[in-house]
């Protein structure tokens, strides 16, 4: 129980440590999400997606609109 409760909390407090290339934040993102799983908590991909977009640098906005304006957020895979 106590597990789940801090995997979870290292998802919601997942943010780009500034220097940190984008897969290694998917790396890390990764990680935490299959330790979730391990622990009986699966999260939606659409969740999963909005997550990664939420953790990502001011620097990564402009890229992010574009992405949000071009694709359907609801569908969108992770991988993509």
């Amino acid at each position: 129980m106590w597990r789940l409760l801090e995997v979870t909390h290292e998802v919601r407090s997942l943010q780009d440590e500034g220097n940190e290339f984008i897969n290694e934040t998917y790396s890390r993102f990764t990680l935490i999400t299959n330790g979730l799983k391990l622990l009986g908590k699966v999260c939606p991909e659409k969740e999963m997606v909005r997550k990664i977009f939420r953790s990502l640098p001011k620097r990564w906005e402009a890229k992010l609109i574009v992405i949000q304006e071009a694709k359907d957020l609801n569908v969108l895979k992770l991988e993509e």
